[in-house]
């Protein structure tokens, strides 16, 4: 059983598999992640409300999309299925390095805290108010730090929705 795998195709359940295994992810953690940058669509074609430009699976940013010899208007228009090569293209270079639902999420949102401890502070709004004010929904405690614990609890707490999805 896959958390949120009644969302998806069972070609996608095999490709997250195959891709989860071969990058020695937790599978269950890499589709709540994917549900929680997709809006728990798991569409290729969802794009970042706020208006970052970021698009699919795990939001790919323009950027990132260009350095994965993509664009994120192709990325868009590919079946999810499809749009998983990407993502695993993107989670490559961590191999060996995402052990937990924590450091999954901070290869998208933030890869220098993968590794760290939830005490970490990813976001500051002293030190880098942009980046805190593009984030400031996961300040819980509204002390103007946002800790890599706040960032992906929200992603933690779709694990009863996924087990309520599983196939």
């Amino acid at each position: 059983m896959m958390l949120f795998g009644e969302k998806v195709t069972a070609t996608f359940r095999a490709r997250v598999q195959w891709l989860a295994a071969d990058l020695e992810l937790p599978v269950d953690d890499l589709m709540c992640c994917m549900a929680w940058e997709s809006g728990r669509t798991f569409s290729a074609s969802v794009r970042n409300a706020a208006g970052s430009g970021a698009v699919g699976l795990i939001q790919f940013m323009p950027q990132t999309a260009a350095a994965l010899g993509t664009s994120t208007d192709a990325l868009a228009a590919m079946k999810p299925e499809d749009q998983l090569n990407y993502v695993w293209k993107y989670f490559a270079p961590y191999k060996g390095r995402l052990h937990n639902l924590g450091d999954i999420y901070m290869a998208i949102l933030w890869p220098a805290a993968i590794g760290k401890p939830d005490s970490y502070v990813l976001f500051d709004r002293d030190t880098g108010p942009h980046a805190y004010v593009q984030n400031k929904g996961l300040d819980f405690n509204h002390d103007g730090r946002i800790t890599r614990a706040e960032a992906y609890s929200r992603v933690a707490a779709l694990r009863g929705e996924g087990q309520a999805l599983a196939a």
